[in-house]
């Protein structure tokens, strides 16, 4: 088993480190907010006196620059020679390749490692690893992220993780706006809504965001419009998720123009609605039926 160091104690982190703990790792939790520490055994704010020895250091953080910030005054001066770092945020493509550079350079080894799933996905430890990294630096994280995911693919070089994380994102953000304007309109046309649903998850239109995240109350009762619009992945965190792909379009020169819409859409409703849960959305196109 590892020593490990988990810094970044959040709605997922929190799941991710537990389950870590709970496959017999000895797990050094770090946090900046003594609420998200309260929450983690003997879990302790940032401190570079107790990474070294870790066997693997993992980040789970909100963006880039937290990212960098920590690498910056933590890790580059705390961290032993030959440490793995994994970071799961989900950050841009070029900040993950500069850090995994950084890091190399010093005699490490960094995976850029985001993840699809959700909180409930990392309580359960079935999340989904998209990887960037060298080989060997990969297979010694395998055993690792294993414990905290049920699908863990190894895109290629530094970065390709933080970029298949952009595409597969944008294809669910457009997704969803489909799906709401669907539901819209079928509303729009009287259409009986349960069996409308029901023709779509038997149909051509079916989708994990119709199946999950179906906008009408009561229809899927699992589905957080069925809750108030409770987050299972915040409309705040879709939107940062479309403009991280956007970056990534505006690099490489490849026009996405369904991209780009979902971007500009999600963007707007997260700035009065960003704790809602993305599918509520749909309140922008249509009310919602009475209960």
């Amino acid at each position: 088993m590892s020593r490990i160091v988990f810094i970044g104690l959040g709605t997922m982190g929190l799941h991710m480190a537990r389950g870590l703990a709970a496959a017999g790792h000895d797990v050094v939790g770090m946090d900046i907010n003594a609420e998200a520490r309260a929450a983690f055994p003997g879990a302790t704010a940032l401190d570079k006196t107790k990474m070294g020895g870790a066997d693997i250091i993992i980040t789970m953080l909100p963006e880039g620059a937290h990212v960098a910030q920590v690498h910056d005054e933590f890790l580059f001066s705390g961290v032993d020679v030959g440490t793995l770092l994994i970071d799961c945020s989900t950050i841009d493509v070029g900040t993950a390749r500069a850090l995994a550079a950084s890091v190399e350079a010093k005699g490490s080894a960094m995976l850029d490692a985001p993840v699809s799933g959700g909180p409930a996905g990392a309580e359960a430890g079935t999340l989904s690893f998209m990887v960037g990294g060298n080989e060997d630096a990969f297979e010694r994280a395998r055993p690792v992220l294993e414990v905290m995911g049920s699908t863990i693919t190894h895109f290629g070089a530094a970065g390709s993780g933080q970029a298949a994380k952009a595409c597969h994102n944008m294809i669910c953000g457009i997704t969803a706006i489909a799906v709401t304007e669907g539901f819209a309109l079928a509303d729009s046309l009287s259409l009986d809504l349960n069996k409308f649903y029901g023709l779509c998850a038997g149909a051509a239109a079916q989708s994990w965001a119709l199946e999950n995240r179906c906008p009408i109350p009561g229809i899927v009762p699992a589905a957080p419009s069925s809750s108030g619009f409770a987050p299972g992945f915040a409309s705040a965190l879709m939107a940062k998720d479309l403009r991280l792909a956007q970056a990534a379009a505006q690099e490489t020169g490849q026009v996405t123009p369904f991209g780009a819409e979902a971007a500009r859409a999600f963007t707007s409703f997260a700035e009065e609605h960003g704790q809602l849960d993305f599918s509520a959305i749909y309140q922008t196109l249509r009310a919602l039926p009475d209960q």
